[in-house]
C-alpha cells in the first residue's frame, strides 16, 4: 500500500511539474529533463508512470478541460450552452494551455500515430456529448442529424478558438453565443 501511495505522489509531482514548466517555458521549452528536475525525480521514475512527455502534457490538458466540465459525472444533464461555455472557458481561462493543446493535437497528431488516435478519440467524445445535448434540446432530430449539428457547432467553436488564440481581441464568447443561436433557429 505504501508503494502505491508513493506512486500516486510521484504522479502528482510530475503533473504539477509539467504544469509549472509549461507555464514558464511553453511547449517548445518543456523537456523531459525540465519536468524531472522540477519534480525532483529521475527519468526512470517518470517512465514508470508516463510513456512520454506528451502523455504528461496531455494529462495536464485533460485535467484543465475536466475542471470546466459542466457535467463531470457524465449524467447527461449538460446543455449545448453549458458545453459551449465550458469550451470557451477552457480556451480563455488558460490560453497558454489551450495553445499547447492545439500544438500537440495538430503537430503531434500528424506525426505520432498513438497521439493522433488519442486526439481523435477526444474529439469524438466531445461530438458525442454535444450531439446528446442537442438531442435533449431538439428531440425532433435523429442521432445522425444531431451528430452533424454537433460537428458544425464544434467546427465553429474550434475555428473561433484558433482565431482568438492568435488574436485575443476576437469576440470568442459572442461568436459562440451566435453559433448556438443559429443551431436553435434551425
Amino acid at each position: 500500500m505504501a508503494r502505491y501511495r508513493v506512486g500516486l505522489e510521484t504522479r502528482r509531482r510530475i503533473l504539477e511539474a509539467t504544469r509549472v514548466v509549461l507555464g514558464d517555458r511553453g511547449l517548445d521549452g518543456t523537456t523531459l529533463k525540465a519536468i524531472c528536475d522540477e519534480a525532483g525525480i529521475g527519468a526512470g521514475s517518470f517512465y514508470n508512470l508516463f510513456d512520454s512527455k506528451e502523455a504528461a502534457v496531455l494529462q495536464v490538458v485533460r485535467e484543465a478541460i475536466r475542471a470546466v466540465d459542466p457535467d463531470p459525472a457524465g449524467g447527461g444533464e449538460d446543455t449545448v450552452a453549458d458545453l459551449s461555455d465550458a469550451f470557451v472557458k477552457f480556451i480563455t481561462g488558460d490560453p497558454e494551455l489551450a495553445r499547447i493543446y492545439v500544438q500537440i493535437a495538430v503537430s503531434g497528431g500528424l506525426t505520432d500515430e498513438a497521439l493522433r488516435v488519442r486526439v481523435l478519440a477526444h474529439h469524438e467524445r466531445r461530438v458525442d456529448r454535444f450531439a446528446a445535448a442537442i438531442r435533449r434540446e431538439r428531440p425532433d432530430l435523429d442521432a445522425a442529424a444531431a451528430r452533424v449539428e454537433a460537428q458544425r457547432v464544434l467546427a465553429t467553436l474550434t475555428g473561433s478558438a484558433l482565431y482568438w488564440l492568435l488574436d485575443p481581441s476576437y469576440p470568442l464568447s459572442d461568436l459562440a453565443d451566435r453559433a448556438l443561436a443559429v443551431l436553435h433557429s434551425r
